[in-house]
């Protein structure tokens, strides 16, 4: 979760208002976070990343002036008119499709904004940016450049110019292989041929997103006047976006100026901060939170969310939502907010009107059985990530690459799919923790999810050591199965990732459930280990179930 560090005294400017720092700290986790640390008048909060508006100390007190009831309601912000176009040609569209744009002016620039403006960059780009592959945010001293504008797609060798941080010229293609910045998120343009490029009327370079700027608007403790561009596939997360960094920039003095985007078929004015309306039931609300609220008291309750809220009839009021909120997409996430609003220290406890006694499922029982048996045997019980990606669940193991659930935004390529067996996870503790002593001895019972796409109980076990062999490997399984009084037999087998002739089948009931054996040394090294190596894994639904 975002963490927003800020200055007490920073944030009452923000505020405009007086309120105690007991206070603050007290209530202002209420509207959604938990206090981090507490450093004298350095506060540090984790808001929960549902809320990207959030992500910044101006997006802070823009939202405690209306809860803490010092200005309950929507802020307004004008928007006002210029003749600044970026034209977006239709080559973007199969590369990043949208933009957005704004320009702030008048801008008192300051170390404490800078700080705050990357910060809140940089949070937007992991939360609702999926680390840039969805959105990025351009930021820029409009002053250095002219418009009109232009957002193409560009031959990756055809275009150079001097990126951040950086004091000499480079195509865009060498940015990808030599600049940090761009070996750090190549992956995203790595399916396409031609790459995004942001230019003004003289062809000059202010962003090749969602990599780098260019060093030409960089800003600097000078800069009055900032352009903001914000890039990416999901048209509602860029306008969002912009609209959360164009606010904040204007909760600091900044005047927010509109920029016309002109596609190849239609145009636009952003940013657009109209609020979007939306009508709610009170009788909804009180049968959500079990209360018996009335239409003030549900009311005054959105103010203090930032809404602006009026009667309909009887039983519904319309609100008109921020611009900036991205997490209101139904009537529950609005009922949410009448309940902190309201305040959740006012709600009452209720003892359960019948009593019932849980017991735990027979499976489960069985499984801590289970844990209890390996522990025995000498193993400590790991648990690892359910996400995992290609390489480590087939070819380090030397398989072909099989079906999958595979994630459609993954935030990076080693989380971009969800694992088919316990026995990679395993390794990669093992190569993680190979600085320890030998030998090492872990197990995990853990879900997976097959090649059906159901998920599936399995058992896994591995154990790195000079002494590591198939026949320790068989004894460890006898006593398993011993212990839980099942009949099993071994079957020879052959499997890429174990040594030819040391590797078998768990047969139970003339059913595969697993195999076990010693890995191949090719399998080892994949995982940057050293010494032999010996694993198991098998299904538990089928013992359990009979």
């Amino acid at each position: 979760m975002p963490v927003v560090t800020f200055d007490y005294h920073e944030f009452l400017d923000l505020l405009g208002y007086d309120i105690s720092k007991e206070e603050l700290l007290d209530r202002l986790p209420m509207i959604g976070g938990d206090l981090d640390r507490v450093e004298g008048d350095e506060i540090s909060i984790e808001f929960f990343p549902n809320r990207p508006d959030l992500s910044s100390v101006e997006g802070i007190a823009r939202a405690s002036r209306a809860f803490f009831g010092f200005k309950p309601g929507l802020t307004m912000y004008p928007v006002e008119e210029t003749d600044i176009v970026m034209n977006v040609e239709p080559s973007v569209k199969q590369v990043r499709p949208y933009v957005a744009c704004a320009l702030i002016t008048n801008v008192a620039m300051s170390d404490e904004l800078i700080s705050s403006l990357m910060g809140l960059q940089e949070r937007l780009h992991l939360g609702i940016g999926r680390n840039r592959r969805r959105v990025a945010i351009g930021v820029h001293n409009y002053d250095a450049v002219q418009p009109p504008f232009t957002y193409k797609a560009v031959d990756p060798d055809a275009v150079q110019f001097i990126p951040l941080a950086k004091d000499e010229p480079m195509t865009l293609r060498e940015i990808l292989y030599k600049h940090e910045k761009g070996i750090a998120y190549a992956h995203i343009l790595r399916d396409v041929d031609r790459y995004p490029l942001i230019v003004d009327r003289n062809n000059n370079v202010l962003s090749f997103p969602p990599i780098i700027n260019g060093i030409l608007t960089e800003v600097t403790p000078y800069t009055r006047n900032i352009f903001l561009d914000v890039t990416g596939t999901n048209l509602q997360a860029v306008k969002c976006t912009l609209n959360i960094v164009a606010t904040a920039l204007a909760e600091r003095g900044g005047k927010i100026h509109g920029v016309n985007i002109k596609y190849s078929d239609h145009s636009e004015v952003t940013p657009d901060l109209n609020p979007n309306r939306r009508k709610l039931s009170i009788s909804y609300v009180n049968s959500i939170l079990g209360l018996s609220l009335d239409r003030k008291q549900i009311m005054d309750s959105l103010m203090r969310m930032e809404y602006n809220v009026k009667d309909i009839d009887d039983d519904t009021v319309e609100i008109e939502i921020p611009s900036w909120r991205a997490d209101i997409l139904h009537d529950i996430d609005l009922v949410e907010d009448v309940a902190v609003g309201y305040g959740y220290e006012k709600f009452e406890g209720k003892l359960p009107e019948k009593l019932t006694f849980g017991k735990p499922i027979e499976s489960h029982e069985e499984i801590n059985s289970l844990r209890t048996i390996m522990i025995g045997l000498g193993f400590q019980e790991v648990t690892t990530f359910t996400i995992s990606n290609e390489d480590d669940e087939f070819r380090k193991l030397s398989l072909p690459v099989g079906k999958k659930v595979e994630i459609l935004n993954p935030i990076g390529e080693e989380y971009s799919c969800l694992r088919v067996s316990l026995l990679p996870s395993l390794l990669k503790l093992l190569a993680e923790n190979k600085h320890h002593s030998l030998p090492q001895r872990i197990f995990e019972i853990g879900v997976i999810v097959d090649e059906s796409f159901r998920n599936k109980t399995h058992l896994a076990a591995v154990e790195i050591s000079a002494k590591a062999s198939f026949t320790n490997c068989k004894s460890i399984i006898e006593a398993i199965m011993r212990n839980i009084g099942k009949e099993y037999v071994l079957e020879e087998k052959n499997h890429p990732a174990f040594i030819y002739g040391r590797c078998a089948s768990v047969m139970y009931n003339d059913e595969e459930i697993g195999f076990l054996g010693e890995l191949h040394p090719k399998t080892i090294i994949s995982y940057e280990l050293e010494h032999p190596i010996i694993a198991f894994e098998f299904q538990l639904n089928k013992i359990l179930e009979s």
